[in-house]
């Protein structure tokens, strides 16, 4: 079937749609594909034909051919500055007559002429930033502008670089990103102002230690507590630009701060250097205080960098980073790395013992893995009605998985075909799945992977399986009242689902009755009810 796309939404690129227009502008002529632009810019509105504009030019400016956007006369200059002084007066301006300015600010840079680009942005960005000049947006200026903002405040910044004297450059620097904060973020400046310069940044190799001297006395005052500032961040770049990785692990052992032993590790990781990468993961690991997820983390690289390099101890620092800092997706790495059903088995004993108490989900999983069923139905009949979207709750994970087991003829529709689902996942395994699949990470095997290789597909005793739905049921128990006492019919599906789940586990009667006694019992909700008899009725 082909996909539909809705009427001013983007054409996926793996749609026949999209390789229809591919061919079709592969059949045109320079000219037409001209005639093409300049017709559809009559389509747009004035935000998107002000993008669309912007971005023609910069493209064109960029392409190495030569070509430069018009020069602006001093009297175009000085009708911005006169727009930009009458508006600050009346406090507001028309977003359309910003976005030209703009564009005449950027169209200036593009030119190499610096000197019409820092007085045009000068007199608009740091108003508009301060919110000196209203433009009817309601937060951001992006909602009304077409003009990146972020864009014109990093051109600003290479402007006042360009024209400033060598001496005073690092100063300057500084004082224009200070202006222009209110509409552009620095993460690391240096980095974006050679991303936006039309050519080399002058004197950069004079610069670069002038501007570490000054950002490093900035961040000496603010280092007072562990947050990370943003000279923080502007020093370790500018420090991994002289010095590479050597300068961040002198900043990260002097400071033994987070971000500082963060940065350092990463910049070895990145380069893909394994053999440093590991004893410095390591030593970070030991200098980090009284911050138990941070150490997991960069035990987590240790592990990483031990796979990489195929070392044979790498079950040990996957072992360290989970008793670091116990998560689900840690002990599915650990365990998973086992290659035996009896070498799952005995880690599985062993993380039991170290599991905390309240990881309720890892400590059900251990049991599971021992085949002790009991214990693991405790934990999710005890679990709350509420709060299933916790990383901890057992909920997403035993009950889905104990209708497999049970050979219940379905699951729950928030699981996918695999025992674990998105809901109740912990942050760490949420960025596993939306991460980018071209970085190195650790091989982390799926939950029915680790059961089928440790032997668990079936509850045999007839005790254990009583066990196991008396709990299914208290857990439904839980949910509908949960629901309910909160009104949060949002999740009447989910609810109903559960009540579901347990009919088609065990059609015994008294299964059915405990249904026909839940259904009794919130004749109030007729909408919890609607929601039970369409779960009990579908296929």
């Amino acid at each position: 079937m082909t996909k539909k796309v809705r009427p001013n939404e983007p054409c996926p690129r793996d749609t026949p749609v999209f390789n229809d227009v591919d061919a079709a502008l592969g059949t045109m002529s320079a000219e037409e594909l001209r005639e093409v632009v300049r017709d559809m810019l009559l389509e747009l509105d004035e935000k998107a034909h002000s993008r669309v504009i912007s971005s023609l030019i910069q493209r064109a400016a960029r392409s190495g051919s030569g070509w430069a956007p018009a020069a602006l006369s001093d009297d175009e200059v000085a009708e911005v500055l006169a727009f930009a002084k009458a508006a600050e007066r009346v406090g507001h301006a028309d977003p359309s007559e910003v976005d030209e300015y703009l564009r005449r600010g950027s169209s200036a840079f593009l030119r190499k002429d610096y000197g019409a680009a820092h007085r045009i942005f000068g007199a608009l960005l740091r108003p508009i930033g301060e919110g000196e000049i209203d433009l009817g947006q309601h937060e951001l200026v992006d909602e009304v502008l077409g003009t990146d903002t972020g864009e014109c405040a990093v051109q600003y910044v290479v402007s006042a670089y360009m024209l400033s004297s060598p001496a005073e450059r690092a100063d300057t620097v500084r004082t224009a990103i200070d202006e222009v904060h209110g509409v552009g973020h620095f993460w690391e400046p240096i980095r974006e102002m050679e991303r936006v310069a039309v050519e080399p940044l002058a004197g950069l190799a004079a610069f670069l230690p002038e501007w570490r001297a000054l950002i490093a006395r900035k961040s000496a005052d603010a280092r007072k507590t562990d947050w990370d500032t943003e000279e923080d961040r502007w020093l370790r770049e500018v420090v991994q630009r002289l010095e590479g990785s050597d300068g961040l692990a002198k900043i990260a052992r002097s400071t033994r701060r987070t971000e500082d032993l963060r940065a350092w590790c990463r910049s070895l990781r990145d380069v893909g250097d394994w053999k440093a990468a590991l004893p410095a993961f390591k030593e970070a690991a030991g200098l980090v205080t009284d911050k138990d997820y941070a150490r997991g983390e960069l035990l987590d690289g240790a592990a990483l960098a031990a796979q990489q390099l195929g070392r044979d101890d790498l079950p040990k620092w996957l072992e360290h980073a989970w008793l670091a800092s116990p998560s689900m997706l840690r002990l599915r790495s650990w365990l998973g790395s086992a290659g035996s059903k009896a070498a799952i088995r005995k880690r599985a004993a062993e993380a039991l013992e170290a599991c905390p108490k309240p990881a309720a989900r890892q400590r059900a999983f251990l049991h599971v893995l021992q085949s002790d069923f009991e214990p693991a139905a405790t934990l999710l009949a005890a679990a709350p009605g509420l709060g299933w979207s916790d990383s901890e709750h057992p909920g997403h994970l035993l009950f889905p998985l104990f209708a497999g087991l049970l050979g219940g003829a379905r699951r729950p529709p928030s699981e996918s075909t695999e025992l674990l689902s998105h809901r109740g996942m912990g942050i760490d395994e949420l960025e596993l799945m939306t991460g980018d699949g071209d970085e190195p990470r650790l091989s982390t095997p799926e939950i029915e992977q680790i059961l089928r290789t440790a032997g668990i597909d079936a509850i045999p005793k007839a005790g254990a399986r009583g066990a196991v739905l008396v709990a299914m049921r208290k857990a439904a128990e839980n949910r509908l009242a949960g629901v309910t006492d909160q009104k949060r019919r949002r999740h009447y599906g989910h609810a109903a689902e559960l009540v579901a789940v347990c009919l088609g586990c065990d059609r015994s009667p008294e299964t059915a009755r405990w249904v026909e006694l839940m259904r009794s019992e919130y004749q109030r909700f007729p909408a919890l009810r609607a929601e039970i008899d369409r779960a009990l009725g579908s296929p």
